[in-house]
C-alpha cells in the first residue's frame, strides 16, 4: 500500500474510534501512525486498541506506528459550593490552599508548587483562558487576583501559568504508571507533555530504557524558550498548539510553528503539528476552507506530520476527516510551488561522512533518472538523514528490525520495509533492487541510489553510496545471492 504523499497523518484512537473495522479503515484511508492518549480511558482500552492496531499490522504486512501521549500534570481549581459562579471584569478572586468548597469570592487551587513561584504581576489563565486573572498578591499558600477577563468558573477547571516557569516535573505518579504499561505493552513513541525543560526529556529517556523513542510536546512558554536543549534531548517534538495557543498571544503561534519546524528538520527530528487542525470536522462532514488551508500551510512548512485529536477520536465523521487529510497533503504536494519553498529552506548539513553520504544521494537521484533512495538501516540514522534532506524521490527504509521499521514510519517520506539480516553491502544492495522492484517503485529497466554504513549494525556510520540496475533477475530471483 504506497501512499502517495510524504508526509504522515497521525490519528487519536477513542470512542469514536475502537474497533477493528473503523481501526482498519482508518489506515487504508491513510493513517501512518496511531495516538493513543493516555488522558483517556483505562490501561484495558488501550491494551484493547494496541491489539487491534498489531492486528491490521499483520494482515497488511506493513509496519505501523504506535505513539502513547502521557497526561501530564493537570493543574486544576477544586469545586464550588453553589455550583459555577461569574467572574466580573475588575473585581478581585482569591486561590488558596485551604480544602474547602470555593465561592464567588475563592475557589482552591491544590498545588502549592504554583504558589511557592508566582510572583504578583503573573497572570493566571483559567479554563483555556477563557477567564484571565493578574496576581495582585501572593504567598506560599494564596493569590490575590484582579480579573481582566472575567467568565463563568465552575468544577475543576484547568489553570494555566503562562509566565512562569513552574517547578512541576513533566511526570506525575499516573504518568509513570502510564510509561511503565505502555513501554511493555510496545509502543513506538512516548510524547511527554507539560515539557518546560531538557531535565524533564532526560528524566522520560531515563525511564523509557531506550523501548520507545521520545517525543517532547512544545506547550509551554518556557519550552519555547529552551527550545534549543529540548530538542537535542529529545528523539521528536510535537508542536502542541492547543495549550500553546491559551498561554501566548494568538498571533504568535504562525512563527513559532515554522521556528519549530525549521529546527526540527535541521535537528533531523520528526516533527509533528498538532491540535485543531480540522476541529469541525468533529461534527460536519466537510472541513472549513481556514482548516484547510491551516492543513495545507504545516505541509509546505515541511512538517513531517499532521495530526487529528478529537476529530478522529470522538467525531461523528473520523475516516472522512482522514480521507480530507490525505487528500489535501496529495494535492499541496503536486504543487510546484511546494518543491519550490521545501528546497528553498533546505540547511546545508556536511557536519560528517554520513551527512555528505544521504546529501549527494539526493543530488544524484534528482540530477538523473533515479526512481528511489533506499537505505539500509539498523538504528533508522541513515534514512532519518536522507528524509530530512526531503528528495523528490520516494525513500524506501529498509531494516530487519520490527521496531526500528515501525518508528521510521513517523518520518516524512519513508516507506518501511523489514529486510532479512546482511553483512555485506552487496547483500543490501540485492535486497535494496528486490523490495523496489516487488513493491512497484522501480521496474527491471529502472535505477535506484543504495545508501548504508558499513560495518553493520553501528549507528551513524552511513558511508557507502550506489546506483544500482534494477535487473530482473535480481528483482525476481528466489536467491539473494
Amino acid at each position: 500500500m504506497r501512499r502517495m504523499r510524504n508526509v504522515k497523518i497521525v490519528a487519536t484512537l477513542g470512542p469514536a474510534s475502537s474497533d477493528h473495522d473503523t481501526i482498519r479503515a482508518l489506515f487504508d484511508t491513510g493513517v501512518d501512525v496511531f495516538r493513543l492518549n493516555m488522558s483517556h480511558g483505562t490501561h484495558e482500552d488501550v491494551a484493547a486498541r494496541h491489539a487491534i492496531i498489531r492486528k491490521v499490522e499483520a494482515d497488511t504486512g506493513r509496519p505501523i506506528c504506535i505513539l502513547a501521549d502521557l497526561q501530564g500534570p493537570k493543574l486544576r481549581v477544586g469545586t464550588f459550593a453553589g455550583g459555577p459562579q461569574d467572574l466580573v471584569e475588575g473585581e478581585s478572586f482569591r486561590m488558596d490552599l485551604e480544602d474547602k468548597p470555593g465561592d464567588g469570592a475563592r475557589v482552591t487551587l491544590p498545588h502549592p508548587e504554583i504558589f511557592a513561584a508566582l510572583k504578583p504581576g503573573a497572570t493566571l489563565l483559567v479554563n483555556d483562558g477563557k477567564i484571565q486573572l493578574k496576581v495582585t498578591d501572593c504567598s506560599d499558600g494564596h493569590a490575590d487576583c484582579t480579573v481582566i477577563a472575567g467568565g463563568t468558573i465552575s468544577d475543576r477547571k484547568g489553570v494555566n501559568v503562562p509566565d512562569v516557569v513552574l517547578p512541576l516535573a513533566a511526570l506525575s505518579d499516573k504518568d509513570r504508571a502510564d510509561l511503565e504499561f505502555v513501554c511493555e505493552l510496545g509502543v513506538d513513541w512516548l510524547a511527554l507533555s507539560f515539557v518546560q525543560r531538557a531535565a524533564d526529556v532526560e528524566e522520560g529517556k531515563t525511564l523509557a530504557r531506550g523501548r520507545a523513542a521520545i517525543m517532547s510536546k512544545i506547550e509551554k512558554p518556557a519550552a519555547v524558550e529552551a527550545y534549543k536543549e529540548i530538542l537535542e534531548a529529545s528523539d521528536g517534538i510535537m508542536v502542541a498548539r492547543g495549550d500553546l495557543g491559551v498561554e501566548l498571544p494568538v498571533q504568535k503561534l504562525p512563527p513559532i510553528q515554522k521556528r519549530l519546524i525549521r529546527g526540527a528538520r535541521a535537528a533531523a527530528k520528526p516533527v509533528i503539528v498538532a491540535t485543531q487542525m480540522l476541529e469541525s470536522m468533529i461534527e460536519s462532514p466537510v472541513p472549513t476552507r481556514a482548516e484547510v488551508s491551516d492543513v495545507a500551510t504545516a505541509i509546505y512548512e515541511g512538517t513531517d506530520a499532521i495530526m487529528l485529536s478529537a476529530e478522529s477520536a470522538a467525531g461523528a465523521y473520523p475516516i472522512e476527516a482522514v480521507a480530507t487529510m490525505n487528500a489535501v497533503a496529495v494535492e499541496v504536494e503536486s504543487d510546484a510551488t511546494y518543491r519550490a519553498v521545501i528546497e528553498a529552506s533546505r540547511s546545508a548539513h556536511r557536519e560528517s561522512v554520513s551527512d555528505g553520504i544521504v546529501a549527494a544521494a539526493r543530488e544524484i537521484a534528482e540530477s538523473t533518472d533515479i526512481k528511489a533512495i533506499c537505505c539500509f538501516t539498523h538504528s533508522g540514522t541513515t534514512a532519518t538523514k536522507v528524509s530530512r534532506e526531503r528528495p523528490r524521490v520516494p525513500i524506501l527504509a529498509l531494516t530487519p528490525l520490527m521496531g526500528t521499521a515501525r518508528r521510521m514510519s513517523l518520518h516524512w517520506g519513508t516507506n518501511c520495509f523489514l529486510t532479512e539480516e546482511v553483512d555485506r553491502f552487496k547483500m543490501a544492495v540485492v535486497n535494496a533492487v528486490r523490495v523496489a522492484g516487488n513493491s512497484g517503485f522501480a521496474t527491471p529497466q529502472d535505477q535506484i541510489v543504495v545508501t548504508a554504513g558499513v560495518p553493520f549494525n553501528v549507528p551513524g556510520t552511513t558511508n557507502i553510496l550506489r546506483v544500482a540496475p534494477c535487473e530482473e533477475r535480481l528483482i525476481f530471483s528466489a536467491d539473494p545471492e
